[in-house]
């Protein structure tokens, strides 16, 4: 979630160079999806600090709007960054619903978020269905079982990801692989621990190797 302690120096930014506007690339905050394309003067940037919400101005209506005012799709703030020039803006946000008009997910394609962010996406759906379980539902029917069984489930698909990496089916370690996915990420769920933190481990041992 967004804080006062990261916003940027708005008196800092390059507004000279688009007439008083800056592009906005609005990125997904979990999947890392780009959403949507939108511009900036100063005021939309300081009332998106203010009220936590992404703001842009209309180029076409001449005026400040907030994204889902009208519809409710909001963009909640989770950072904005700056590039090197300071003449483009990069939001991350954590979107209420479709956020292109024709009710996609985003602007640029009406499809799930694309390569290793789809996990993020995974992730979201299989939290719904801890917190709303759905008797049809698989996930749903791990959670019920419990942790054990959730574990048990892990223990099975790494025995056979690693079987089929050993014999060289690679059709068949790419199966065994997903299911090892997707169980990981079901217990990980059962003990309240988000993917972003076990990313969080990753990068912080990146940085020691």
């Amino acid at each position: 979630m967004w804080s006062d302690d990261e916003a940027i120096d708005i008196s800092s930014l390059d507004w000279q160079k688009g007439n008083g506007l800056l592009p906005a690339v609005v990125q997904d905050a979990d999947t890392l999806q780009v959403l949507m394309l939108g511009y900036m003067n100063d005021k939309a940037l300081e009332q998106t600090y203010e009220t936590g919400l992404v703001t842009f101005f209309s180029r076409s209506r001449n005026e400040i709007w907030q994204k889902g005012e009208t519809s409710g799709n909001t963009l909640q703030l989770v950072s904005v960054r700056v590039d090197c020039d300071r003449d483009t803006l990069l939001v991350q946000a954590r979107p209420a619903g479709p956020v292109c008009h024709l009710g996609t997910p985003g602007c640029f394609d009406d499809g799930l978020a694309p390569g290793i962010g789809f996990l993020a996406r995974l992730e979201q759906v299989v939290s719904a269905r801890r917190t709303v379980p759905d008797e049809t539902s698989y996930t749903s029917k791990l959670f019920a079982a419990g942790k054990k069984r959730i574990a048990q489930k892990v223990g099975e698909e790494g025995v056979e990801a690693a079987l089929a990496g050993v014999t060289g089916d690679t059709d068949e370690l790419k199966e065994e692989a997903a299911d090892l996915l997707f169980h990981l990420t079901v217990l990980l769920q059962a003990n309240d621990v988000p993917l972003s933190e076990v990313m969080s481990v990753l990068r912080a041992r990146h940085q020691k190797s």
